[in-house]
């Protein structure tokens, strides 16, 4: 189960800290996978945004990845920021992974020693080259460099709202200025909330994606702006392919160069060239057969055939037993994940009113009041499809609405079989 719950979480992206040596052809640099024109300026300096396609053979590969490449042909290196990595070695790694406190870094080797694992896993790379003046560049690149130094480049990675596309979102308003603006991503009526574009990552391993839904709150219920979905790479990657920066006519005041505030722009540049596609990717993996559907099904037949059939209410005990017992243990993890970690998309997890932790007690028996206990789980049920309804915190209905019939009926005859019982005691 932890091994589990931990690979869940574990959706952040590509991982790696290597050092080597970068090629030079004259006036053309040469990356690994062939020549670049190095832009004409004084700095020598390429800078481009280096997007990654999702993978499928590990959970973290899910969301694909982002990084940041320098070519530099003054200094002869072709290198690449990466926000992504980890110490792997890290004391109580897991444990800390679990508490959302794990410290990512950023971490600078050269590019050739990026790709392999792209290539190796058939995942799509893509480039964009950023259209930059040479102050530009000179300042993103300083504050990478300086973010790069040992006492920087840490932080505590948060899925949502601090991970490798975020941080590269946010370097391009600090360092361009109020001048930059992102491309348009979400038309402007979109409801699309975080909860949405996970479950679309998430089309083709239904396994995490059910169980993420049961862990991760309300709070990624929310709909979403442009800034918010580029904690997405290939959003990231739509943003900067619309981003602009404008220019505009400056004038000396005293000591000082100031561009007037009420004034047109000279122009306006957009920030990106066109996408290079380096790496093309495998095939997407195909949308199969829903294994959760499966078994929610399976478990509401067994379980409301068990309890309705004479010959079959061994099964019936049986499949009530188990799935109070898993749900009162749900809820119990539910409330670790909202109170003792620092993940923010674990928090108001109002799948606690189905996953009701005190169902481990329920389970075998021991408590009093079992038909005023059935009736308030049947009415948290109900709220919970209400919450649902009114996109507070939805769910995927079609595989978790079995789950929630099941429970109702166990929840029912524990009530029913409680009140029958009770006026038995009182004849």
């Amino acid at each position: 189960m932890n091994k589990y719950i931990f690979c869940l979480l574990l959706s952040m992206f590509s991982i790696g800290a290597f050092l080597a040596s970068a090629q030079k052809n004259d006036s053309v640099y040469m990356g690994q996978y062939g020549p670049w024109k190095t832009e004409a300026s004084q700095l020598g300096m390429r800078v481009s945004l280096v997007t990654c396609g999702p993978g499928y053979d590990e959970v973290y590969e899910v969301f694909g990845h982002t990084a940041i490449r320098v070519i530099d042909s003054a200094e002869h290196t072709d290198m690449v920021y990466n926000y992504g990595t980890f110490n792997g070695f890290e004391e109580n790694f897991e444990l800390k992974f679990m508490q959302g406190k794990l410290l990512y870094y950023l971490s600078v080797y050269p590019f050739k020693d990026f790709l392999p694992e792209y290539i190796e896993r058939k995942r799509s790379v893509t480039e964009q080259v950023l259209v930059m003046t040479d102050s530009q560049k000179k300042a993103f690149v300083s504050y990478l460099d300086w973010n790069a130094e040992p006492e920087n480049r840490a932080y505590k990675y948060d899925f949502f709202y601090d991970n490798c596309a975020t941080r590269i979102r946010d370097l391009f308003p600090e360092t361009m200025g109020k001048d930059f603006k992102f491309g348009k991503i979400l038309p402007a009526d979109s409801k699309v909330t975080f909860r949405d574009i996970i479950n679309d990552y998430f089309y083709a391993t239904k396994w995490e994606r059910f169980g993420i839904n049961i862990l991760l709150g309300s709070r990624i219920d929310k709909v979403m702006t442009d800034k918010d979905i580029m904690f997405l790479p290939d959003y990231l990657l739509k943003g900067i392919e619309g981003a602009t920066i404008s220019y505009y006519p400056q004038f000396t005041k005293g000591m000082e160069t100031v561009a007037p505030a009420d004034r047109a722009p000279m122009s306006t540049n957009k920030i990106a060239e066109k996408p290079t596609i380096l790496l093309p990717g495998g095939p997407a993996k195909p949308n199969n057969l829903s294994g959760p559907l499966v078994l929610t099904c399976s478990i509401a037949v067994l379980t409301i055939g068990g309890l309705t059939i004479k010959r079959l209410r061994v099964l019936g005990k049986i499949m009530s037993l188990s799935l109070l017992l898993i749900t009162g243990l749900l809820g119990i993890l539910i409330l670790v994940m909202w109170f003792a970690t620092n993940h923010q998309g674990c928090g108001n997890n109002f799948n606690i009113l189905w996953c009701l932790p005190t169902n481990v007690i329920i389970a075998f028996g021991s408590m009093k009041r079992r038909s005023a206990y059935a009736l308030v789980a049947m009415i948290f049920i109900f709220a919970t499809i209400l919450l649902h309804i009114f996109r507070i915190q939805q769910l995927i209905m079609v595989e978790f609405m079995p789950l929630l019939l099941a429970l109702l009926y166990i929840y029912g005859t524990i009530y029913r079989n409680s009140k029958i019982n009770a006026a038995a005691a009182n004849a």
